[in-house]
This record gives structure tokens, C-alpha cells and sequence, in this order.
């Protein structure tokens, strides 16, 4: 496996390469050493897709301000943002960016402090265009934040943006306005819809006298949340950001949750994004500090192949994953699939298949760690489904008591990096 230091030097001899070929931000962390224990740790972070057939992401905005909430996990003295035009068709232009705490109203809403909105700049700049497949990272903003705390981004457009960059499920409610909104207190906003659109990571910039770094959680509808109460902070990433929180500071990991709904390991689906093999680098390899990734992705493989799927086909895709995650210094830690009769796709062939990748995730040891999320919410009864309490209701999907079951399966040593 290759050291973490090796591998710090390698992606800052690429991130030097890619500045030259003008397809990288200028990074504030990387114009000169830093200093020991202070290091950037992504803190929250979507993955992105193509625009939806319809909606906003399709129609894009026009002289227009989208805000949008996250909830961060570790905290920090200094952030950064990561704006995406991945799957733009025209430069994106943004004319500007502030951050800002909530005001302290109710959750779903756009309301902040407008004293305390901090503008945003790209290379000294308040503006900054995105050319078509490209990111920009942001400068290095001085905001204090605290761990498990809300931030408001707000993005304004001043020309039509085309179609927008998009994660689609974002399980917050974000906000649109006319004209530059970006330091407005909030009433001139309207609901657009769910979706985090052109917005794909938050890194904050951390002292402590560990290299912790952060965790990514990688995988389809189940990682994204899909089921969980809207603007409550419910998807099992969520939760485990609770307990990780109650560990030493030094301790403390950021979590980082690039599922996807409808995503599959194997095949791309144009709503759902590029296939996990596909979309490994954009949304595990450029995330800043990822020392370990958690691996739930296959069902929608199965139920797709609709029992066609031969599971060692699965196993092959899982392997390549492995493989490319030790090259770059990342471990993997391997989730079962948790189990879904009731779902309209499912059938015995399709839960023969998922039981046996099920059992080479468990005896295999191709994984560094394997946490077993099938026994953590099956009915005990009749494991081929959700155990009724932790069922959203559709069989496939957990509820917000079974994505809090899910998130107390693992043992945090497992998400730590190696030393």
C-alpha cells in the first residue's frame, strides 16, 4: 500500500501539473508549506450528476442567486468551497460568493445574518468561471465554524448558466432569488426544490497534532439518505457524525457522503451518474484528506441485471475499487447489501445473488474492515427483509430509525487512518 506521505507528494506533484494545464483552481494550502498539525480536511461534500430532464438543473438561472444549507461535520478555524461545472455544457460564470452561519430560525429555511455573510474569492478574485468538466476550489476563507454546525452558501449567477451541475437528492430545501441575493437576510428567497446544484464540497482547515483526515462514504440511494426526513440530518452518515463527534478532538474525522441515488458499481444511468468504477476519482480521489472510503454499492447492480447479474462479475468490480483505493494509500471498508424484499424488482434470484456477494464481503478479506449493515437491520425473523421498524415504507430504503441502526453497526477504529 502506498505511505500517506508518498501519496500527499504524488497528488501535489498533480495538483502543480493540472494548475499549469489551467484545469485547477489555485489552491491557498498549496502556496507554500504548511504549517505542522494545520491541514484541510473535507468537512461535507456531495457527488455530482448531470442535469435532470427537467427542473431547475435543466433549466438553469439567469441573473439569480441559489442558496443553499449544509450541515457540516468537523469544524475549523478557515473553509473553502468546491463549485462544480462537471457536466456543464457552456463556462459557468459566477459573480459571487458568501458563506454565512444561519440566523438561528428554523431549520429549512434561507434566513442568515447578513452582517456576518463573508464573501468568497477564486485566486484574489470575487469572480471566477468554470470551464465545461472542470471544478474550482476556492481561497482559504477566514469563518470559524464548529463541528455538527449548519453553513449557508449562497452563489450568484449574472448571466444564464445553461444547465446546472447537480446532486439530486440533497434532502435539504434550497432557495432561489432574483439578482445578486448573496448578502440578503433571506426574505426575498422562494424554495426551488431539493437538489444541490453547482455546489459539491465545504474543506475546513483544522490544527490538531493528528493526521485524521476524512472518512467518504461511497454508494447509491441508501448512502445518499433516500427516505430520510427532509432537513433533519437523518442519513446514516449523519448519525455516525454524532458519535464520531464524541471522540477526541484529535480523534475526529471528516464524513463525507458521495452516494448517489440509483447508482450502480458496474454501469452508468444517466439520472443516477457515472458508474462508482467511473466516478472514483472526482468523488474519492480529489476529496480533500480521504484516508479510508465505505463501500455500499451493488443492489441496484442486481436488481438491474434483474437476476441476469453473475455475482463473481460483482466481485471483479469490487476488486478494481480495492485495488485503486490501496494504490493511492486509501483503505476500504466493505458494507453487506441490506435486504429489500417487498421491492418491486425483487426475487429469488436476485436475493440468491445478493447473499452471495453478501457472504465474499464477510469471508473474502479483500477488504480492509467489513461492517455487516444486512445483519444491522434485517427482520431477525425473515431476514430477506427490513426488519418493519427500521422499513421507510417502500422495503428498499431505511427509515430514519433504520439509517440510525445502520450508523451504530460500525466500530469507529475502523474509520480511523492507519498509522
Amino acid at each position: 500500500m502506498t505511505s500517506p506521505n508518498v501519496r500527499r507528494r504524488v497528488l501535489a506533484v498533480a495538483a502543480a501539473i493540472a494548475v499549469m494545464l489551467g484545469i485547477a483552481a489555485y489552491d491557498p494550502a498549496g502556496a507554500g508549506p504548511e504549517r505542522v498539525g494545520v491541514q484541510w480536511v473535507g468537512s461535507w461534500a456531495v457527488a455530482v450528476t448531470a442535469p435532470s430532464p427537467g427542473g431547475l438543473s435543466a433549466r438553469g438561472v439567469d441573473n439569480a442567486t441559489l442558496r443553499q444549507v449544509v450541515h457540516l461535520s468537523v469544524g475549523g478555524d478557515a473553509v473553502r468551497v468546491r463549485l462544480s461545472n462537471a457536466f456543464g455544457a457552456r463556462p459557468l460564470r459566477v459573480g459571487a460568493v458568501t458563506l454565512a452561519p444561519p440566523d438561528g430560525g428554523p431549520v429549512g429555511t434561507p434566513t442568515i445574518d447578513a452582517e456576518r455573510a463573508v464573501p468568497v474569492t477564486f485566486g484574489g478574485r470575487s469572480t471566477v468561471t468554470i470551464a465545461p468538466g472542470a471544478e474550482r476550489l476556492s481561497d482559504a476563507v477566514g469563518l470559524p465554524m464548529l463541528a455538527d454546525s449548519d453553513l449557508v452558501v449562497s452563489i450568484y449567477f449574472p448571466t444564464a448558466t445553461g444547465p446546472l451541475t447537480q446532486h439530486a437528492l440533497g434532502s435539504a430545501t434550497g432557495f432561489v432569488a432574483a439578482g445578486d441575493a448573496t448578502r440578503s437576510p433571506g426574505g426575498v428567497y422562494r424554495r426551488y426544490g431539493t437538489a444541490r446544484l453547482a455546489l459539491s464540497a465545504i474543506d475546513v482547515q483544522r490544527d490538531v497534532q493528528s493526521e485524521v483526515g476524512s472518512v467518504a462514504f461511497f454508494g447509491d440511494s441508501i448512502t445518499d439518505g433516500f427516505g430520510s426526513t427532509l432537513d433533519a440530518n437523518g442519513r446514516y452518515t449523519d448519525v455516525l457524525t454524532d458519535r464520531m463527534l464524541a471522540l477526541p478532538e484529535d480523534d475526529q474525522f471528516g464524513v463525507l457522503n458521495v452516494g448517489i441515488s440509483g447508482n450502480r458499481l458496474l454501469s452508468h444511468r444517466y439520472a443516477a451518474g457515472m458508474s462508482g468504477l467511473s466516478r472514483f476519482d472526482r468523488d474519492l480521489l480529489a476529496r480533500s484528506g480521504v484516508h479510508t472510503v465505505v463501500l455500499l454499492e451493488g443492489v441496484n447492480d442486481i436488481n438491474g441485471a434483474g437476476g441476469s447479474l453473475r455475482p463473481r462479475d460483482l466481485v471483479r468490480g469490487y476488486l478494481d475499487f480495492i485495488a485503486r483505493a490501496h494504490e493511492s494509500g486509501i483503505r476500504v471498508v466493505g458494507a453487506t447489501l441490506t435486504p429489500y424484499e417487498g421491492w418491486s424488482s425483487f426475487s429469488r434470484a436476485t436475493e440468491a445473488d445478493r447473499r452471495a456477494v453478501n457472504r465474499w464481503i464477510r469471508r473474502s478479506g479483500a477488504f480492509d474492515a467489513v461492517v455487516d449493515l444486512d445483519a444491522a437491520v434485517r427482520d431477525p425473523s425473515r431476514p430477506t427483509r427490513l426488519l418493519p421498524r427500521f422499513d421507510s415504507g417502500d422495503h428498499l430504503h431505511p427509515s430514519d430509525a433504520g439509517y440510525a441502526a445502520m450508523a451504530a453497526a460500525f466500530d469507529l477504529a475502523d474509520l480511523q487512518p492507519t498509522p
